[in-house]
């Protein structure tokens, strides 16, 4: 069910930072469910309501995505179940696919947005016909929970994911068995590959972030700087920067672009984004990339949103509402949209600035 949001009953409720750049105001008619916006500031998307609310899930949400195309959303988290919904009109869940057995820790879709990836508790690794709602392939290979999986952005149907069985696994979607395997000493929190797919980025509990060379499964170069789990990383549209969620309470921006051997150890820190927090629930909570990277949005425990600028990594907005820890968040791929799920159940759309 998707609601819109009554901003009258503080005024700085749903402000952002600086609070002069508050948005629109809506007024409730009747019931919740009937909102009238009276404001006169312009719309800078195709939302319904400059905020909506989307409620359904039964447990903690862990994990949301955008589709590729923007007009759909998916969720999924403690409750085992994968909810996709509409972004536009009244934000409706148009299906609801199950099938793991224990709580869904991420998701991602495919670059054409046909097939869902998902990996959880359950040690296995799930791959969905998104306009069936069916489960095309599930992939055994992980000895316990599988924390993260990420789909490479063109070429074959590779996945990768990571597990608290130390390892991390190479996957070829129209296969049942990982194609590679790669040992990690430590649980993997976080996994992606590099723009070309050439290279996987992994993170974990040891705090360091690891690039590996996929043709020898061997370890290019290490990142160091977080002085606790990483949490949650992603890539930026280009390739070229990489942001990292710290349990220390810290993101960092990284350039992973390919430098000369010697030079490939060399610190790649270029920000250090800090206003968010972790706490002792230890999630994993989630970054994010706008499409034209002049922002970041990261997770927190505290129950708010935050997103940074790029250039000058002010804290652009933190935006409240979230119950409880927010564990994701996404920009949409084409408006200026930002999505946060949190372990309320409850996930938000808004309006940002252009």
């Amino acid at each position: 069910m998707a609601m819109e949001i009554e901003m009258k009953r503080k005024a700085d409720e749903y402000s952002v930072v600086p609070a002069k750049k508050t948005r629109h105001e809506i007024s409730v008619v009747g019931s919740r469910e009937k909102a009238v916006v009276t404001s006169s500031v312009p719309r800078t998307s195709n939302l319904y309501a400059p905020i909506m609310l989307l409620e359904g899930h039964q447990g903690e949400i862990f994990t949301a995505k955008f589709h590729p195309e923007g007009k759909h959303l998916a969720s999924a988290g403690f409750d085992r179940q994968i909810f996709i919904w509409n972004v536009y009109g009244q934000c409706e869940n148009v299906m609801v696919m199950s099938g793991h057995t224990g709580a869904i820790m991420e998701l991602c879709f495919s670059p054409d947005g046909s097939h869902l990836y998902t990996c959880a508790t359950d040690n296995t690794v799930a791959v969905w016909d998104v306009p069936t709602g069916i489960r095309i392939k599930k992939l055994k290979g992980h000895a316990n929970f599988v924390n993260s999986v990420s789909g490479a952005r063109r070429g074959p149907e590779l996945l990768v994911s990571a597990s608290d069985d130390n390892t991390i696994k190479l996957w070829d979607a129209r296969k049942r068995n990982p194609i590679a395997s790669f040992d990690s000493s430590y649980p993997v929190t976080s996994v992606l590959f590099n723009d070309t797919a050439e290279k996987i980025i992994s993170g974990g509990i040891d705090n360091v972030i690891k690039v590996w060379d996929i043709r020898n499964k061997q370890i290019s170069y290490k990142i160091k700087g977080h002085t606790d789990t990483v949490t949650g990383m992603a890539l930026s549209h280009d390739g070229w920067y990489l942001v990292s969620n710290g349990a220390e309470g810290a993101a960092r921006v990284w350039d992973v672009r390919p430098l000369p051997a010697a030079a490939a150890a060399a610190d790649r820190c270029v920000k250090l984004l800090a206003g968010h927090a972790h706490n002792y629930e230890r999630n994993l909570l989630r970054c994010a990339w706008a499409r034209d990277g002049s922002k970041v949005a990261a997770g927190s425990a505290d129950r708010f949103v935050y997103v940074w600028d790029t250039t000058t990594r002010r804290v652009l907005y933190k935006l409240p509402g979230h119950n409880g820890s927010v564990n994701a968040v996404d920009f949409h791929p084409h408006e200026p949209i930002l999505l946060s799920a949190s372990s309320d159940k409850q996930i938000y759309l808004g309006e940002i600035d252009q």
